[in-house]
C-alpha cells in the first residue's frame, strides 16, 4: 500500500478494517461450549495508553484491529464513557474506583506537597486488587504502573500477586530509558534483553499468568495496562509497512473520513458538526515535511496494530482454556489522542525505530480525536472520552451499542459487582473512602442503570462535570461554559450566557465536589503567586 489512497480508496479501506471483512474469519469461528452460569467470571481489564477516541475500527478508523473489533462485534461498545484526561489520574481511578484527588493522584508521580497530589496511592483507598482478592479471586498485572514510583507503593504493596512490567510512565519501546523503572514483582529488572518490544514482552507476560491462573480452581483479575500508542513512536518495520501511504491524504482527509464512519457506525450523532481543526494546526496543503509526518501517523497506526495483534494473542490463550464465555474482557484508554511535542521530532529522520524519539503531535491527534476538540491534559472531550468495549459472552449479546453514560470510577464497582464481592468499608486496619462508581452490570444485561448525579473533572485547573446532557467546562484559566451534549458534544455552541442559572447551579455542584474530594486551585498546587 504504498501509493497515495483517494477518500473512496480510503474508506472502503476503513469499512474492511473496521467491523467488516477484516473480522469474518472470527465470525466463523464458534467458541467452545460453556456453561451460561455467569457468577465469578474471570476479568480481564486492557488500558491503552494516549489513543484517541476514534482510533479503534470499531469506532471509525482505518487502523487494522480486527481483534478488538470482534471483541466490540461479539459484545457491547460505549459512545459515551470517560476517563480522566491524564495517565496517572485514569489510572488511580481505575484502580480504587474513586476520583483522583481521593486516591491521591491529583496529578503525576511527584508529591507536591498535599494529599491529594501526593503522586502515589494513599491508604484510605483499596485497589482492586485488594479488593477482588478479599473474595477468593487470583489479582494480576502486566504492563505500565505509574500510580507510584518507590516502594511501598508498587503493584505488589497494593494486592497483587504477580507483576510484571513498567512502574514509571512512558518510556522507549525498544529498550529501558534512564531513569525508568522496570520490574518483575519487587525486583527491578536493568537489561531487557536484544528483542524486546514493549508492547510484546506485556502480553507475552499477561499469557503466561493467565496460563498458570487460568487452570486453577479460583478465578482471575488480570490488569494489561499497554503503553501503546504513546510517544515515542516505536514500531516493527513490518508493522510500519502496511501504513505506508496510506496517511498521504493528510490529517483534514482523515478527520473527514473518519467522521463519516463514525455516524454510519453510530459513534457519534450527525447533528453533531465535526470541529474545525485547530487552529494551530495548518491545512494539509499547506504543512511541511508531509512524507514525514504521513510517516509519523503511520507508525502510530503500527503501534495500535500490534497492540491488537497482541490481544489476538491473548485471547487465543483464553480460548485454548475453554473460559471464555465466563471471562469479562474491558477495553479502553486513558486520555484523548496527546499533542505534545518532543525534543527529538526531527523531519530529516523517519520515525519507528529504537534510535528515534518522536511524538505525532497536534494536527494527528486533532484527528485521533475525531469528532472532538482538544486534547490529553483538558477535559472537553478531546480529554476524556475514550472507547469502552465490553466483552462477556455469556451476558453481553451481540453487537450492542450504548450512549448510557460511564466513567472510569466505575470500573471498580463493576468488577467486584460481577465477582460478587463486597467493597469494603476498612482495609488493613485503615477507613476507606466509601465507593464513587456504580456498577456497569445492568447495562450489559440490557437495562437502563441509574445514573450518577453527576461526574466530575478537574486536572492541571481545567475543570468539568456532566449531568444528563449538561457539561460544564473551563479549560484553566478561563470562564465556564456550559453545553448541551444531546445536541451538541462537539462543543461548539457555548449556553453560558443562555442559561445563567443553570451554569450557576452547576458552578456550585463542582465547588461542593471539589471541596468534599480535596480539589485545590491549580495556582495554589503548583505553588504559583499573583
Amino acid at each position: 500500500m504504498s501509493q497515495t489512497l483517494n477518500r473512496r480508496q480510503f474508506t472502503k479501506l476503513a469499512a474492511g478494517f473496521a467491523v467488516g471483512e477484516a473480522i469474518l474469519p472470527y465470525l466463523m469461528h464458534h467458541s467452545q461450549a460453556a456453561s451460561n452460569d455467569a457468577t465469578r467470571p474471570n476479568i480481564i481489564l486492557i488500558m491503552a495508553d494516549d489513543m484517541g477516541f476514534s482510533d479503534l475500527g470499531c469506532y471509525g478508523s482505518e487502523i487494522s484491529t480486527p481483534n478488538l473489533d470482534r471483541l466490540a462485534e461479539k459484545g457491547m461498545r460505549f459512545t459515551n464513557f470517560y476517563n480522566c484526561a491524564r495517565c496517572c489520574p485514569t489510572r488511580a481511578s481505575l484502580l480504587t474506583g474513586l476520583y483522583p484527588h481521593q486516591a491521591g493522584v491529583g496529578h503525576m508521580v511527584n508529591h507536591r506537597g498535599f494529599p491529594a497530589y501526593q503522586g502515589y496511592l494513599n491508604r484510605h483507598c483499596v485497589t482492586i486488587a485488594e479488593a477482588i482478592r478479599r473474595g477468593g479471586y487470583h489479582a494480576l498485572m502486566s504492563g505500565k504502573w505509574h500510580v507510584g514510583e518507590e516502594r511501598p507503593h508498587w503493584p505488589l504493596d497494593r494486592g497483587f500477586e504477580r507483576y510484571y512490567g513498567l512502574i514509571s510512565g512512558a518510556s522507549n519501546f525498544w529498550k529501558l530509558d534512564e531513569g525508568r523503572k522496570f520490574a518483575r514483582g519487587n525486583e527491578p529488572i536493568t537489561d531487557l534483553g536484544d528483542e524486546f518490544y514493549m508492547t510484546d514482552a506485556f502480553t507475552d507476560n499477561a499469557i503466561a499468568m493467565i496460563d498458570e491462573y487460568g487452570k486453577k480452581d479460583d478465578p482471575f483479575f488480570l490488569y494489561l495496562a499497554y503503553t501503546s500508542p504513546h510517544w515515542p513512536l516505536h514500531a516493527w518495520p513490518e508493522d510500519i509497512e502496511k501504513y505506508k501511504g496510506v496517511y498521504d491524504i493528510g490529517w483534514d482527509e482523515l478527520r473527514l473520513c473518519r467522521h463519516e464512519r463514525m455516524i454510519e457506525m453510530g459513534i457519534v450523532d450527525a447533528r453533531w458538526p465535526l470541529t474545525p481543526r485547530d487552529e494551530r494546526a495548518p491545512a494539509w496543503k499547506d504543512a511541511e515535511h508531509k512524507e514525514w509526518e504521513a510517516m509519523r501517523m503511520a507508525v502510530y497506526a503500527a503501534q495500535i496494530d500490534r497492540m491488537d495483534q497482541n490481544i489476538g494473542k491473548l485471547m487465543a490463550k483464553v480460548r485454548e482454556l475453554g473460559v471464555e464465555d465466563n471471562t469479562l474482557i474491558l477495553f479502553l484508554a486513558d486520555n484523548g489522542g496527546c499533542a505534545e511535542d518532543r525534543p527529538g521530532n526531527d523531519p530529516t529522520v523517519m520515525p519507528g525505530p529504537k534510535e528515534t524519539f518522536m511524538s505525532y503531535e497536534l494536527p494527528w491527534a486533532n484527528a485521533s480525536n475525531t469528532p472532538f476538540r482538544r486534547y490529553k491534559h483538558w477535559v472537553h472531550e478531546g480529554g476524556i472520552a475514550t472507547p469502552l468495549i465490553a466483552y462477556w459472552p455469556s451476558v453481553i449479546q451481540p453487537r450492542q451499542l450504548t450512549n448510557q453514560t460511564g466513567h472510569v470510577i466505575d470500573l471498580m464497582a463493576t468488577c467486584l459487582d460481577v465477582a460478587g464481592i463486597d467493597y469494603p468499608e476498612t482495609h488493613d486496619g485503615n477507613e476507606i473512602i466509601p465507593l464513587e462508581g456504580k456498577s456497569l452490570r445492568p447495562i450489559f444485561e440490557g437495562a437502563i442503570r441509574e445514573s450518577h448525579e453527576a461526574i466530575y473533572w478537574e486536572h492541571e485547573g481545567n475543570r468539568a462535570l456532566r449531568q444528563g446532557k449538561w457539561k460544564l467546562v473551563s479549560n484553566h484559566p478561563g470562564d465556564w461554559e456550559l453545553y448541551d451534549l444531546e445536541v451538541d458534544r462537539t462543543e461548539l455552541n457555548d449556553l453560558s450566557e443562555t442559561y445563567p442559572e443553570k451554569k450557576k447551579e452547576l458552578a456550585s455542584l463542582y465547588e461542593t465536589w471539589a471541596e468534599r474530594c480535596r480539589v485545590l486551585p491549580w495556582d495554589v498546587v503548583t505553588k504559583k503567586k499573583d
